[in-house]
């Protein structure tokens, strides 16, 4: 059994690794940050050509290698016009809506590194003058990003360093409740990157070294649809995303619960690693459910699709609310874990 100081652990490297912006195409800082924690446990960890993190956690048996997959990348925005009036049009990175934005506070970062800071609204946002408020369709061509500076056109905006091109990350708002839920923007999927630095912790603390050598591969692009698909270390059979497991509607999942996927939009998982997966929970007690997702993609599917040659399978944690402000639970975090020791044998 893990000690449930891991999965607290787990909850307060995703704190931090939250308070690093991260949108897909913006990841250096936080690609340091998690290999610099892997490191600092001892663990060997690189940055990837692609700007994502490979460690490995040790085993003896490298020709049957495991490869644990979370990602780091997160939905944001990009500015894609400076209108005439000093406001922003944006484009989104990965599938973030525009629904999920209005009213956020954002931070604009320049090529020069500086962080200029607005808010996310509808055009003509005053309830009190747009009779048409409510009968707006919200998208992204009538939502605007207004900055907190003395603007008034174009002009003014590229005065201060702002230009097409310019990352636009929303602000997570993260909260841990006393009643054990964690709830934030971009838990899918720093959630499962927190808890592969706990498993990691666990695995040090207790002196563990796996029957099978295990990798963790954390990437940078899962959000636009590659981000598994490079960097699979030589001796890797099987690889394991670990992503937010969905909870909604018609699924078995709650936030409280580690989710194993056995099917989504991309097709069945591997028959075999999912059964394998089903019977480490039963063995350690997790609990858990099994579903199947109606729309969702993940890094290891495009594991297979870039071709290797692996069995693949997904788990995590319950995570409601997915793409727009997500919650979870320190219990489904700790299930999550169980699932991973009891499938690593550690």
């Amino acid at each position: 059994m893990i000690d449930r100081r891991y999965s607290k652990l787990a909850v307060d490297k995703t704190m931090q690794l939250l308070a690093i912006d991260s949108p897909s195409g913006y990841t250096a800082k936080a690609a340091e940050w998690v290999a610099a924690e892997f490191r600092a446990m001892g663990f060997a960890a690189e940055i990837t050509g692609k700007g994502g993190v490979l460690a490995d956690l040790g085993g003896r048996d490298s020709k049957d290698a495991i490869l644990l997959e979370a990602h780091t990348d997160t939905l944001g925005g990009m500015v894609c016009e400076i209108k005439s009036n000093g406001r922003l049009r944006i484009t989104n990175i990965g599938g973030l809506r525009a629904e999920n934005t209005e009213t956020e506070n954002v931070r604009v970062h320049t090529r020069s590194g500086k962080v200029i800071e607005g808010t996310c609204n509808l055009i003509n946002a005053s309830t009190h003058v747009n009779r048409k408020y409510d009968e707006t369709k919200r998208d992204f061509s009538n939502v605007e990003i207004i900055l907190d500076e003395d603007v008034r056109s174009a002009e003014d905006v590229r005065a201060l360093g702002i230009e097409n091109g310019d990352i636009v990350c929303f602000e997570p708002r993260s909260r841990f409740t006393e009643s054990g839920y964690i709830k934030s923007r971009f838990l899918d999927d720093k959630l499962s990157v927190g808890i592969l630095l706990a498993l990691a912790k666990y695995m040090k603390d207790s002196s563990i070294e796996p029957e099978r050598r295990v990798y963790a591969h954390v990437t940078v692009y899962e959000e636009v649809g590659h981000g598994g698909s490079a960097s699979v270390p030589q001796g890797v059979t099987e690889a394991v995303s670990v992503d937010m497991g969905c909870v909604g509607e018609g699924l078995l999942c709650t936030e409280k619960m580690c989710s194993i996927c056995a099917k989504d939009s991309g097709g069945p998982y591997s028959y075999e690693l999912v059964g394998k997966l089903i019977e480490a929970a039963k063995k350690e007690g997790a609990d858990y459910a099994v579903d199947v997702y109606p729309a969702y993609g993940s890094d290891v599917e495009t594991t297979l699709r870039a071709g290797n040659d692996v069995r693949h399978g997904l788990i995590g944690s319950g995570v409601y609310a997915s793409h727009g402000y997500e919650r979870s639970h320190i219990d489904g975090v700790h299930s999550t874990l169980l699932v991973l020791k009891g499938y690593l044998g550690v």
